[in-house]
C-alpha cells in the first residue's frame, strides 16, 4: 500500500516537470534547445510508463515502453537531421554536410 503512494508520488512530480519543458520547446530559442526538450519530455514519458507498469503490475506496459524508447529516439534523429539540411528562415545550421 505504501508503494502505490510513491508511485502516485512520482507520477505526479514526473507530470509537472513536463511542463517545463513543454516551454522549452516552445519558446527555444535555439533548434537544438528544442530538440533536447523534446528528447527530455520523451524519455520523462517512458519513465511514467515504467512506474505505470510497476504500479498496475502490467508487464506489457514495459513492452509499450520500449517501443515508444526506439520511435523516440529515431524521430528525434530525423528531426535532427531535417533541420540540419534545412534551417528556418533567418537561422543557420551551421555547416552542411552532403
Amino acid at each position: 500500500m505504501l508503494y502505490h503512494y510513491i508511485y502516485i508520488t512520482i507520477l505526479i512530480i514526473l507530470a509537472l516537470m513536463l511542463f517545463p519543458c513543454l516551454i522549452r520547446a516552445i519558446k527555444g530559442p535555439r533548434i537544438a534547445d528544442r530538440l533536447v526538450s523534446v528528447n527530455m519530455m520523451g524519455t520523462m514519458v517512458m519513465v511514467m510508463i515504467a512506474v505505470l507498469a510497476l504500479m498496475l503490475d502490467e508487464g506489457y506496459l514495459v513492452d509499450v515502453c520500449l517501443v515508444y524508447a526506439m520511435i523516440s529516439g529515431g524521430s528525434g534523429q530525423s528531426i535532427y537531421r531535417y533541420l540540419r539540411r534545412n534551417p528556418p528562415e533567418g537561422r543557420t545550421g551551421g555547416k552542411r554536410h552532403r
